[in-house]
Formats: structure tokens, C-alpha cells, sequence
């Protein structure tokens, strides 16, 4: 795992220049790649690369990067692990065309340049299982390539130094597949040279950088806690989307106007095919392919030069990793987990049941008030975008502790996207088969008598009779659900119901100035005509939820820590094995993730799988009244609100007061304020 970055212009600086502007980008990424640095620069063609290494495999210098490929056409800075590299060495070797090869190290950095060389960019990126963002200067064609893995695991962000918008058609761009996606875009355009790096800091190291915040990225970031799709909280900076190769040359440097990227994967096309591979219409056949596909991608990414674990949390998913590192290890697997002294958010007993019963050598941190309070005022540094999913804390938490002891951990995210976890997936199917029955004006009645209560008096009335109901119907935020609820009870179609329940704050243009009503809810999302309602939330949540949110928070709060998390759920053949079973045996009996539970009770008892589901949350609500409330103070002042004239000062301040008096759940739409004004006090972004 490593940091990478670079630019390119359209002139010929001088070396000094180059080398001196790169380096100090790509010291800025110095935490995802702590064991070692390099740089390399052409002044003829205007083009620098910079590395950061956290070494992982081969931790000798041969694999040092800037790497260059034997045959001395192709130098590469590359972020992330090729799992399957070693197949491919075998692979190329066979090619009769190869001839013989002297490999230098056994870095699939080296394997990476080697199969470029002979099998060309797009080719080898198909063959590739892993997780990368990478940066290839081809020297014979004088071409950057820019290339980022089939989900997204690791970031690539690119543009011009001084950017100044989208080309033509930004927001209704064609997406991978065919479909059209918010958040896309045709095209970047803007001045100066083009920067890319593994984290916005490093583009903002850049001597000539003026980056101007993207306005119109802020209701979308206001509803969600991310900026998703393609776009960036600067204007005319792009994310390299998932699946994504984008080719730039000097001339289009020059022009000011980069081309759109194009997609070596597709994840629709991916599902579509699986779909008609086979269906397994066999419950237990579908368990039992699980079963292998998952246990082969476990057992790819254990592969490592330095000691390794995993992220315990005692749920299912990561329950399931580590009984299957168990199975194939030699030795106890160190696993780790976050417990909190606040009952209705602590998982660490049920994670030491779990560890217990795996035999596993586990470790858990307490996580207290304190180490939020000092943690939190460090999120606009590890989170260089305005970021707002409070899980964020304890992930950095637990990957802090991790890190003190592997270098790389094993994690359980993408399962309840993939295999149907969420409560929504449930929910949302029930509640629109008996909503559509009714006609909107009783929907709209129904909805003012639900708000008619505030959201604390249904706590209040959960927590008297919580005794007497089963566990699965006890809310931790009952009435919180409820208004959330009322909220979407208007929906005109299913999908809208879904992005309005999936949604941190349902009416965040009431949070900007000028803003206007904003778009509705079902227009964040692309129409995929040709899947199922249960199909078409379970990608919806793979393409945007799983890919700006959920991947975001682990890639930065783990690299903080110079921590390598790997994802066994996103291996190519787990996602195929997935889309093959139907998505009514993956959601079964009223269960989510019915086949990863039935395959987890095969190495654990019932007893410790089956229990409600919590998430990775944190007490926010009571943390930003108690020890974080100076700090949201601070930041609610008239005075800092005036730095960012967009945001609606009184509405603002009225959500803080509601939420001090108890008044309704506020914290996560608090949270994505805080987070926003908290990342404008420390980058200081251009105003338009």
C-alpha cells in the first residue's frame, strides 16, 4: 500500500523545478507510505512521477518506485496489491514471445510493468484481482495513463492545477454499462499543469494550485455525508471513477481540456453476465459457492511479507473473514476490535465471544470519550474532502491500535451490499407494498400524525416497553426511524422511498442559502430499467453507498495509520459468485445475508451469529453535547459560519439548539455541518 501523485504539463520546466514541486506532493502522502520515497522526472516531456512505500511485498529495494519496465518504455507509480501477481508471473513466462526474463524482485509492482509491456494496459488490468490506483508515463508515446480497480478500494483524484469546471453534459455523463449516473463527468477542464495523487493534499502541494470549492457538490455532500460520483469538492478536480483509464497527453494538457475517462470494467455489465452464468437457484449450492469463492480470496490476501490480521466486530461478515483465515492459517489470527462504555454501541463482548470461539489472538481497545476529543479536531486532515459518516472515529481508532501491532488487516466490508445486510433492503420492499395502496393525501396525513410527536417521546415509549418485545424489534433510535419515515412517506416510487431512507439528511437545500428545493431524491440515482426493486438497491448500494462512503472512510482512516486494509468481499469472483444467486435466496425468510449466516454457522454457533444488528456507530448524539460540545460550539459561531456564506446560519444554529434541548435525533445532520465547516477552517478552499 502506497501513496502516489504527479503531474504533468504542458511545457518543459526545468529538473529542479519538477523534481522539487513533486517531492513536495508527494510528501504530503508520507502516512500511507512511511518505509520509503522516490521521484522521477522528465523535463523534456514535462512530466513527474512521486511515490510513497509502505512495503508489504519484496520490502527490499527492488521494489522501489518510480519503477521502471526492463524494457525501459514504461515507468509506473502504483498504490495497492495484485493478489493474483504471481499467477501472472507464471503466465507471462509461458508466453512464447516473452524469451527469457530476469525478474529483479518478487514486487508485483515488477509483474505489473512486465504484463504491460507484453500484453498492453487494458488487457492486464482485466487479468489483475486486487485493489489499485495507478500512474503510467509512457515514454515512447509520451501518453500518462491513469488507471483505479473494478470497486474503487484505493483513490485517484486528477485535474488541473488551476481548475475551472466540467466540459459539456457534467451530472448526465454515460456511466459504466451504459447508464446514466449523477455526479459523472464528460470531461475536466481548467489551466495550468494536470496533478493527480492518491489524496487531494497531495494536489494542493502543487506551487501552482487555486482550487475554487464546487458549490453545486454541497447538497449532494449535505445529504449523503460524501461527495460522490465522479466529482470533487473542488471545481474542475475529478475522481478517477471505478473501473476507470484515462489517457492524457501533452497536447490535451496544453488545450485545457481533458478527455473523458473510459471503463476497462463495468460493474453492470459484470452482474449482467453473472446472471446469465448459471443462476444458482439451490440454496445450499449457493452457501457452498460461497464458500469457495470466498475462502480462495481470503487465502489470496493473506499473502504478505509482514505480519497480518483482521478487524473483528464480532457481526457477520467480519465474523465470516476471520473463521475463514482461521481455517487456513498456522497460527492464532491476531484480530481487533473498538468497545465503547456506552452499551447501545459497545460490539466488543460480542467480538471477544466470537474471537473466543475461533481461537483467535484478539485484542480490543476501549474507545473513550477522550480519545474522540482528540481525535476529532484531525478528521479535515485525514479526510481532505468533507467527509460525515461518524464511523469514521472508531475505524480510525481501531486502526490505530491495529496498526501498533500488523501492517496489513483483513476487513468485512462490501457484505452487506453484496448479500443484502442493510435493514433497508428489508424494510423498504414491505413498507412500499402496503404505501402504494394508499392515496397520497392519506400518506401525507399518516406522516403529519407520525412528526406530531417529537422523535424523543418515541425513545421514551420504546424504552417502557422495550422488555417485552424480541430483540430484532428493539431500535436503538426508534423515533429517529419513525420521522426518517414520515419523511419518504410521500415517495412516488420505490426507488424513491430507498434513496430517502438511505439518505443521512432528507432536505439538505434547507441547510444552503439560494439553494432552491433541490433535486428529487430518485434523480441521485441512475434508472436501471433492466433489474428487480431488491436488485436494483443492492448495486445502488455497490456503486455509490459502498464506493463514496464506505471505502472512503477505511482508505483514509486506515492509511492515517500507515495501515493496509484488505477487502475479501471484492474480489472479482465473490462479486460473480454473488450476482448468480437470486437476490430472494440472498434475502431469505426475512433475513438479510441469509447465505453468509447459514455459511457462518458452520464454524459458529447460532447463538453468537444471530443477534440485532448494530453498525459501527458512535454515541454521537451524546459526545456533541457532553465533550465534543465546545468544538461544535466553536465552529457554530456567527463568526465562523461567516467563512462559509452558502451554509443558512440561523438554520444552522437552530438544528444545534434542538438537538442540546433533545429535541429530535440531530447528530448526523450535524455532523455533516460540522465536518464541512471544520474541513473549510483548515484548507481555506477559494470561494466562487
Amino acid at each position: 500500500m502506497c501513496g502516489c501523485t504527479g503531474f504533468l504539463t504542458g511545457a518543459s520546466p526545468s529538473l529542479a523545478e519538477l523534481e522539487n514541486s513533486v517531492r513536495r506532493m508527494a510528501d504530503t502522502l508520507r502516512h500511507r507510505g512511511p518505509d520509503d520515497a522516490g521521484v522521477w522526472v522528465d523535463s523534456d516531456a514535462g512530466v513527474a512521477l512521486g511515490h510513497r512505500r509502505l512495503s508489504i511485498l519484496d520490502l527490499s529495494p527492488a521494489g522501489h518506485q518510480p519503477m521502471h519496465s526492463s524494457c525501459k518504455r514504461y515507468v509506473l507509480t502504483f498504490n495497492g496489491e495484485i493478489y493474483n501477481h504471481q499467477q501472472l508471473r507464471t503466465e507471462l513466462e509461458r508466453e512464447e514471445r516473452w524469451g527469457r526474463h530476469n525478474w529483479r524482485g518478487h514486487s508485483d509492482t515488477e509483474t505489473l510493468l512486465a504484463a504491460f509491456a507484453l500484453w498492453s494496459v487494458e488487457a492486464t488490468l482485466k487479468r489483475c484481482v486486487g485493489m489499485f490506483a495507478i500512474a503510467l508515463w509512457d515514454r515512447q508515446t509520451r501518453t500518462l495513463t491513469l488507471a483505479r480497480d473494478r470497486f474503487g478500494e484505493k483513490p485517484l483524484y486528477y485535474g488541473f492545477a488551476q481548475g475551472c469546471g466540467f466540459a459539456q453534459g457534467c451530472g448526465s455523463a454515460r456511466g459504466s454499462g451504459g447508464s446514466v449516473v449523477a455526479g459523472e463527468v464528460e470531461g475536466v477542464r481548467g489551466t495550468g499543469p494536470v496533478l493527480f495523487g492518491s489524496e487531494l493534499k497531495a494536489l494542493m502541494a502543487h506551487p501552482e494550485w487555486q482550487g475554487t470549492m464546487a458549490t453545486d457538490a454541497l447538497e449532494g455532500y449535505l445529504r449523503f455525508g460524501c461527495v460522490g460520483g465522479e466529482t470533487s469538492i473542488f471545481q474542475g478536480i475529478a475522481k478517477l471513477p471505478p473501473g476507470g483509464l484515462l489517457k492524457v497527453s501533452p497536447a490535451d494538457v496544453l488545450a485545457g481540456e481533458l478527455p473523458r475517462s473510459v471503463a476497462w470494467w463495468s460493474a453492470e455489465q459484470a452482474v449482467h453476465e453473472a446472471m446469465q452464468t448459471g443462476r444458482i437457484e439451490d440454496p445450499e449450492a449457493a452457501v457452498s459457492a460461497v464458500e469457495q469463492a470466498l475462502g480462495q480470496s481470503v487465502r489470496r490476501q493473506m499473502l504478505s511479507d509482514v505480519p497480518l490480521g483482521a478487524f473483528l466486530s464480532g457481526g457477520i461478515d467480519s465474523s465470516l473473514i476471520v473463521s475463514l483465515m482461521q481455517q487456513q492459517a498456522d497460527r492464532p489470527v491476531r484480530t481487533f476490535s473498538v468497545g465503547f462504555d456506552d452499551a447501545r454501541y459497545d460490539e466488543s463482548t460480542h467480538a471477544a465471544a466470537v474471537a473466543a470461539h475461533l481461537g483467535t489472538d484478539h485484542l480490543t481497545l476501549e474507545a473513550t470519550p477522550d480519545m474522540a476529543l482528540d481525535l476529532v479536531p484531525r478528521l479535515p486532515e485525514l479526510f481532505d474532502e468533507p467527509f460525515a459518516d461518524s464511523s469514521q472515529l472508531p475505524t480510525a481508532l481501531v486502526s490505530r491500535l491495529t496498526r501498533k501491532h500488523v501492517t496489513v488487516a483483513l476487513s468485512g466490508d462490501a457484505g452487506d451490499e453484496l448479500f443484502g445486510g442493510y435493514n433497508r433492503h428489508l424494510w423498504v420492499p414491505r413498507i412500499w407494498h402496503k404505501l402504494k395502496r394508499l392515496p397520497l393525501p392519506a400518506r401525507r396525513a399518516l406522516a403529519v400524525s407520525l412528526e406530531s410527536i417529537p422523535s424523543h417521546r418515541y425513545d421514551q415509549l420504546m424504552r417502557l416497553g422495550g422488555w417485552v418485545l424480541p430483540a430484532k424489534l428493539r431500535l436503538r433510535t426508534f423515533g429517529e426511524k419513525l420521522h426518517k419515515l414520515a419523511a419518504v412517506l410521500s415517495s412516488p416510487s420505490e426507488q424513491a422511498l430507498f434513496a430517502g431512507v438511505a439518505a443521512m439528511n432528507r432536505h439538505p437545500a434547507a441547510l444552503l442559502v439560494g439553494q432552491g428545493q433541490g433535486r428529487a431524491l430518485d434523480a441521485l440515482f441512475p434508472a436501471l430499467q433492466q433489474f428487480n426493486s431488491m436488485e436494483w438497491m443492492l448495486l445502488m448500494d455497490t456503486l455509490h453507498y459502498l464506493v463514496d462512503d464506505v471505502l472512503v472512510k477505511v482508505d483514509r482512516a486506515s492509511m492515517a495509520s500507515s495501515l493496509e486494509v484488505r477487502v475479501p468481499f471484492l474480489d472479482p469472483d465473490v462479486f460473480h459468485t454473488a450476482w448468480r444467486i437470486p437476490a430472494h435466496i440472498r434475502l431469505r425468510y426475512g433475513q438479510g445475508k441469509w447465505v453468509l449466516r447459514q455459511l457462518l454457522y458452520r464454524n459458529l454457533p447460532r447463538e453468537l451469529v444471530e443477534r440485532p444488528k448494530m453498525g459501527f456507530a458512535v454515541p454521537l448524539d451524546a459526545w456533541l453535547r457532553g465533550p465534543l460540545r465546545p468544538w461544535a460550539e466553536d465552529l457554530l459561531s456567527s463568526a465562523s459560519l461567516k467563512d462559509l456564506p452558502l451554509l443558512d446560519t440561523r438554520q444552522a444554529q437552530s438544528l444545534w439548539q434542538a438537538h442540546l434541548k433533545g429535541h429530535g435525533h440531530h447528530a448526523q445532520q450535524l455532523w455533516t455541518v460540522l465536518q464541512l465547516l471544520a474541513w473549510q477552517r483548515r484548507w481555506k478552499p477559494g470561494l466562487p
